[in-house]
């Protein structure tokens, strides 16, 4: 052996113990739990839609929230109009600053191929990786695209500093020079952990409420963020994963599918009930069909009657899969940009059933918590800057009104 060879040998070796491909075999007393997840919207149609992204490596920060010693990956091209093609992932526990942590370093493989395609309109999820995780970890998923991807599958309200690096930098531990920012997520679907069989997934289902717009960048303080905080502090509670498959602009019964994402009824089987593990609910949707009734086309105006329609049929498919369902009551928003005093009185409406027809399995009162002690039409100023999305401070609010009981 030439003493080329033999350095092309140690290399080869080098990097097989710095990016570890291992096969799990799952405990009988562990079980697949979504432990973050984003529900795909997509951008406004731009000219170079077609490529968005080329010979170039995404860097995303997510953050879990359960416990295991391995973990899988789901890649969704959903909004491709053509088949996404991955040339090398990795995932590692994140060092800060989009750096990754030594020693955690993990290829990502897909029926064992590093390098594969996602088809048009699919979901691929990866083998296992053994990769062990804390709750409230970060990991860094670094996913290189060799060549034009296509229409990106994105969500458009991240809160997350995320990395764009040209060229393939899927194992590079510091961020190259030249990286770009980019505060939303593209084409990584969820983030499963093998975890303890006690260990369950609420999914909370929402519109950009629930997203966390008027929230802090990168401080994870959407209200099921605080939520999940109140979780972990009360000691005494069952362990819970939590999701957000929250779509800012989404509605239940109509879409503008190109920035919104799909209608909830439409979404609902894909952004909820294909997730691992999933036990509880936590819905909370229906300003916008109201605000956007009035100021999008009138073929689009809905009733009360209709949107709790929208409802029972979501309550119906949940129940189905024995997940328990909690309904949330539409928070207030006088002064907001669409709200009208018709649209008030929907509101009022929709509330009044979610409180007492008992078609929920619980009820969480938004409404009650958030409004105005001096107009409950009205959030209070020191909890909005738009009247209609809650900042720090009133996500927090959301998060403390919840009645833990309904989880234990």
């Amino acid at each position: 052996m030439t003493r080329r060879d033999l350095m092309t040998t140690l290399s080869g070796l080098l990097l097989a113990l710095a990016v570890t491909l291992t096969a799990v075999a799952q405990p009988h007393d562990a079980h697949w739990v979504t432990a973050w997840t984003m529900s795909p919207s997509t951008l406004l149609p731009s000219p170079d839609a077609e490529d968005a992204f080329d010979n170039q490596t995404l860097r995303q920060i997510v953050r879990v929230t359960a416990t295991g010693e391995s973990i899988r990956l789901r890649v969704s091209n959903a909004h491709g109009n053509k088949p996404l093609a991955i040339g090398a992932m990795t995932v590692a526990l994140h060092a800060g600053d989009g750096a990754l942590r030594p020693g955690t370093l993990h290829e990502v493989t897909f029926s064992g191929e590093t390098h594969f395609n996602v088809a048009r309109g699919a979901v691929a999820i990866s083998d296992p990786v053994a990769l062990d995780v804390s709750d409230l970890d970060e990991l860094a998923v670094s996913i290189y695209l060799p060549q034009g991807s296509g229409n990106a599958t994105t969500h458009r309200v991240g809160l997350q500093t995320n990395y764009l690096i040209a060229g393939d930098a899927t194992t590079e531990l510091q961020l190259p020079d030249g990286a770009e920012t980019f505060e939303v997520w593209h084409f990584l679907r969820a983030v499963d952990v093998l975890a303890d069989e006690s260990v369950s997934t609420i999914v909370t289902v929402g519109d950009s409420i629930t997203d966390g717009v008027g929230s802090t960048l990168d401080a994870n303080l959407r209200w099921p963020d605080q939520f999940l905080a109140r979780l972990r502090a009360a000691g005494d509670m069952p362990q819970y994963a939590v999701a957000n498959a929250g779509i800012s602009g989404n509605r239940v019964l109509h879409e503008r599918a190109e920035i919104f994402g799909e209608n909830l009824q439409a979404r609902f089987e894909r952004d909820v009930l294909a997730l691992s593990g999933v036990s509880h609910i936590v819905l909370l949707e229906g300003i916008n069909d109201i605000g956007m009734s009035v100021s999008l086309a009138t073929d689009q105006e809905v009733s009360p009657e209709q949107i709790i329609a929208g409802y029972r049929q979501i309550i119906a498919r949940a129940k189905a899969r024995g997940i328990s369902i909690i309904g949330a009551t539409l928070t207030p928003f006088a002064g907001a940009g669409y709200y009208t005093e018709e649209g008030e009185s929907k509101r009022q409406q929709v509330n009044a059933w979610i409180r007492s027809s008992g078609a929920f399995d619980a009820v969480i009162d938004f409404d009650r918590a958030m409004g105005d002690p001096q107009n409950p039409g009205r959030l209070p100023a020191s909890f909005t800057s738009d009247n209609l999305h809650p900042n720090d401070a009133g996500y927090k609010a959301m998060a403390d009104s919840i009645d833990l009981g309904i989880f234990r």
